[in-house]
């Protein structure tokens, strides 16, 4: 099968860093629980520009601490045939420090894709499994005939009782809530 990843909150837990950058450049304090909808609506919309900018710069990537278990789940499936295609709402000058952060803790992968636009490139490349912490990229992905998994968090709560909707409270229980999937071929939107 072909498993596209999301990077942010996905791979590693980006909301502790977007937070204290948040803290740091506009002393805004952002708490992980109170953050029920995917919009930071304590910012202006500029300020989270500059700060998804700046957590994306090298520094921040390579210092990153992938989730337990993340690497180790990934690493079975790709050595279990599985096609992995790593995919992060990243601007194209992140994918150097992104590609060696990847390199640096060890997870194989077939293809990195940094775009904003995940899905149009999931649907080109026949991705069979999106993991992505977004509701919008979670549903967009559904509807293309994508099996939609993410890791839980207060902003896609919602989404795990949407039919359909794989959600796992970390990498373990993700990874046995898809070993039904992905030992079967998925029925794609034709």
């Amino acid at each position: 099968m072909r498993i596209a990843i999301d990077i942010d909150s996905t791979l590693h837990d980006y909301w502790e860093i977007f937070a204290r950058l948040a803290r740091k450049r506009f002393g805004v304090a952002l708490a992980y629980e109170d953050q029920i909808t995917y919009d930071i609506d304590r910012l202006r919309p500029e300020q989270v520009a500059a700060l998804t900018a700046e957590s994306h710069a090298a520094v921040h990537v390579l210092g990153a601490t992938p989730y337990a278990g993340a690497v180790e789940v990934v690493r079975d499936w790709h050595e279990a045939g599985h096609f992995i295609h790593v995919t992060s709402h990243r601007a194209q000058d992140a994918h150097a420090a992104t590609a060696s952060w990847l390199d640096q803790i060890g997870l194989p992968h077939d293809e990195l894709y940094c775009s904003f636009d995940k899905i149009t490139r999931c649907t080109e490349i026949e991705i069979d499994v999106l993991i992505d912490d977004s509701p919008e990229n979670i549903l967009r992905a559904q509807e293309e005939g994508i099996v939609p998994a993410t890791i839980l968090h207060p902003w896609n709560r919602e989404l795990c009782e949407e039919e359909g909707v794989i959600c796992a409270a970390d990498w373990a229980q993700l990874a046995t809530k898809l070993a039904p999937v992905l030992g079967r071929p998925v029925a794609r939107k034709p």
